[in-house]
């Protein structure tokens, strides 16, 4: 049973750093709450083939979803999110892993081979630390473990990429619909094939390390397809598309034990890099966001201030013939994240964490055909009256740091809050107007780096 109560901040810790919450407007919440329990079965039958284990969780919750912004996609249907059945006596039911182990290989909805034992939570309470991977709540897969004695193990697998491990294909000549933030349109086509992931490991007493590594399919739908929407239309099969590309990622993982600060410290920590693969490193419990937030402006005749930071697997131009950049431009991303886990006495515990994270477009800006160029390209025509300084690149990172503290006065009941920052370094320069996301006006908007404080504070009781 989980109580959780966030300030300036989403469920579950989520920073401030797009929609509503990232303008500031009157549609945000102040603060957000979410009451869970999650209910487990997990049965083991001993056989003479070796142990039989299912295993699957629900969680039943009830939150308060947020606004009633009319204009924000959940409330039009566009993704269906379930927390929309949060009325008044209402809830929803959500799934986490539901899977069979037989022999060595696993069936279903569990960890991907590629996971680390912490995922996204090195010793942080909220579920969006980035910089790694995270497939906490699962995702559907087919993989096998084999171990070699030691404390080494392999695990090799097949992880089904649609829910969990892509995030936008941008087709460029569809245009930008997002005013004012240049986010392309999603153009990702259908699931051609499953990602390839496994993982070497050592768990021994002094601790755990681990490589990981991920080979992802990056395919888009057709080169021509609905201005401002991506829908298909008569010409998208006869334009063609781009060639599909592999990307993937690599991830090396580190967990010391036996720390001499403390009985039962430890330190973790894991590095990734990734080429057409982003969610393994802008990762969190959900969806990869794109961010954009706003904040003060110095600039004489500015409105505010805007940051911007894109999360694509791969952008390409479309259009007739494929357009300028002819294929997928794969977007690169790096990241580091851990966590310094203190119990100071039997009942309290800290832990200090943190993470910083890079997204790179390959080329020039003033190249057209490659994807750095091509994405200033398509920005530049929303956007006007730029200033003498301004400047595009739409690359950027991110970091974050925060400090968790739990009180467990009895055996599985613990009380925790939790204070984080959210930076972002975004590489635009100058001013320029634009036409502001609604309610935002149509404006002069100075290009600058942001950040976002939180605070969660949270009740767990295990049983």
């Amino acid at each position: 049973m989980r109580i959780d109560t966030t300030f300036n901040g989403g469920v579950y810790g989520q920073p401030f750093y797009n929609a509503d919450p990232g303008q500031g407007n009157r549609f945000r919440d102040y603060f957000n709450s979410r009451s869970r329990m999650a209910l487990t079965v997990d049965t083991r039958t001993a056989t003479e083939y070796g142990v039989v284990r299912t295993f699957g969780q629900a969680d039943f919750q009830f939150q308060n979803f947020g606004t009633s912004n009319p204009g924000a996609p959940a409330f039009t249907g566009s993704p269906l999110n379930n927390a929309l059945l949060s009325t008044a006596g209402g809830g929803y039911v959500a799934v986490e892993m539901v899977f069979i182990q037989f022999a060595g290989f696993t069936f279903g909805k569990s960890a991907s081979a590629y996971a680390t034992p912490w995922h996204g939570y090195p010793g942080n309470n909220n579920s969006f630390l980035m910089g790694g991977h995270d497939t906490v709540t699962g995702v559907n897969n087919i993989q096998y473990t084999a171990q070699f004695g030691n404390g080494v193990s392999g695990t090799i697998g097949l992880d089904d990429p649609t829910v969990f491990n892509r995030t936008v294909v941008g087709n460029l000549s569809v245009g930008l619909p997002a005013a004012g933030t240049g986010a392309p349109v999603n153009t990702y086509g259908g699931t051609h094939a499953p990602d390839i992931v496994g993982n070497i490991r050592v768990d021994q007493a002094w601790g755990l390390f681990q490589i990981s590594a991920a080979a992802h399919l990056v395919n888009a739908s057709y080169n021509i397809l609905t201005a401002t929407t991506g829908q298909p239309n008569n010409l998208s099969e006869i334009s063609g598309h781009p060639d599909d590309k592999w990307g993937g990622s690599v991830m090396a993982a580190l967990q010391i034990k036996n720390l001499p600060t403390g009985a039962g410290d430890d330190f973790k920590i894991d590095v990734s890099y990734a080429k057409g693969d982003t969610k393994n490193v802008i990762s969190t419990s959900g969806s990869s966001p794109t961010f954009l937030m706003f904040g003060n402006t110095g600039v004489p005749g500015g409105y505010q201030s805007i940051g911007i930071g894109l999360t694509t697997d791969a952008i390409y131009s479309g259009g007739l013939n494929g357009g300028a950049t002819q294929g997928l431009k794969l977007t690169e991303a790096w990241g580091v994240r851990g966590a310094f886990n203190h119990n100071w006495d039997p009942y309290w515990s800290s832990s200090l964490w943190g993470s910083y994270a890079g997204v790179r477009y390959s080329g020039d800006v003033l190249d057209p055909t490659s994807a750095k160029g091509a994405l200033c390209n398509a920005f530049n025509t929303t956007n006007t009256a730029k200033s003498g300084d301004y400047s595009c690149n739409p690359d950027y990172n991110i970091a974050q740091v925060g400090v968790v503290t739990r009180w467990t006065p009895v055996k599985n009941l613990t009380f925790s809050g939790e204070v984080g920052a959210f930076f972002l370094d975004q590489k635009l320069t100058g001013s320029a107007v634009l036409v502001g996301p609604s309610p935002k006006p149509t404006a002069r908007y100075e290009f600058r780096d942001q950040s976002t404080v939180f605070l969660n504070v949270r009740v767990q009781r295990n049983f």
